[in-house]
């Protein structure tokens, strides 16, 4: 166990940083608990649960089992030899198939007819399990007048905790990246591919992407951009399709039918990428200047 009391103030923050990322969210109680003294308690009560209630049981029974002989009538036989046999204890819990997930989501897509009626639509779906371990729906922010949509995986911890795209160190390099290329965020539509963080900043998997699919491509359908910047594998992955890498799949334009309309997409590096690996910065930096290139003609 590391003791707090030896950490220096940016060691602790980086600590809690690095436990917030993993997914842990409850750290220790605010005072101290013998977990095994109480583990004892439970079963010295139990245990004396169980002795009280065998010496009780005969003598109600004995007193029972003639008023229930007395009171019993053959039309209450039948009704019990007639009744539904009792569920099965250990019947697994009902989910919604995947495919129904499926269908619900496009459903509910399809019926926006503006981001803000999306998110609320979004807000109600219960199809997808990632919401359950979520703290919140991190939606499409910012500006779309200006026609440049930039998307990425998933929610990080920062996004989740902040219920914002791109927030944190990973927003941060972001800014930077924008800043660069002579944007900013507030001037661009920031979305992910999955609105809800996975535990642990895991990669979606193809399930959970099937069942968002329908709302990044409503969000790209009614935020109309002109052009679009994908970040990451993952995300290239999803609208590209394939098993090409990110560094395979960067740098080259490809025309998306998105919504009726065709979006010029550039798929490059995600921040997470750069800040990982700093030599990706000068992948990334090409990436950004085509884009700037293509959105400035």
């Amino acid at each position: 166990m590391i003791s707090a009391d030896t950490l220096s103030p940016g060691q602790l923050a980086a600590l809690l940083a690095f436990h917030a990322d993993a997914g842990v969210e409850w750290l220790m109680e605010e005072e101290p608990v013998d977990r095994f003294a109480e583990f004892e308690a439970m079963k010295a009560a139990r245990s004396e649960q169980r002795q009280q209630a065998g010496a009780s049981q005969p003598a109600a029974r004995s007193e029972a089992a003639p008023a229930t002989r007395q009171q019993a009538s053959p039309a209450a036989n039948q009704a019990r030899e007639t009744r539904a046999p009792a569920p099965a204890v250990n019947a697994p819990a009902v989910a919604i198939p995947d495919a129904q997930a499926v269908k619900e989501a496009q459903f509910a897509a399809d019926s926006a007819r503006s981001l803000a009626e999306l998110r609320l639509a979004m807000e109600g779906f219960v199809g997808c399990n990632l919401r359950n371990s979520a703290r919140n729906l991190v939606f499409a922010e910012g500006d779309t007048s200006n026609g440049v949509m930039i998307v990425g995986p998933m929610p990080y911890a920062d996004d989740d905790r902040d219920g914002q795209p791109f927030s944190g160190r990973l927003g941060d390099m972001l800014n930077r990246m924008l800043a660069g290329i002579g944007l900013s965020r507030e001037g661009v539509l920031l979305s992910n591919v999955v609105p809800w963080r996975p535990p642990g900043n895991r990669v979606p998997t193809a399930r959970e992407a099937d069942i968002c699919r329908p709302f990044i491509e409503r969000q790209v359908a009614l935020a109309e951009p002109k052009h679009l910047l994908l970040l990451g594998n993952f995300t290239a992955r999803f609208f590209f399709g394939g098993s090409d890498t990110i560094h395979q799949l960067r740098g080259e334009w490809r025309d998306l039918q998105m919504g009726g309309h065709t979006v010029p997409t550039l798929a490059t590096l995600h921040p997470q990428d750069l800040v990982s690996a700093p030599i990706n910065k000068r992948f990334a930096w090409q990436d950004m200047l085509a884009f700037k290139a293509r959105i400035s003609g």
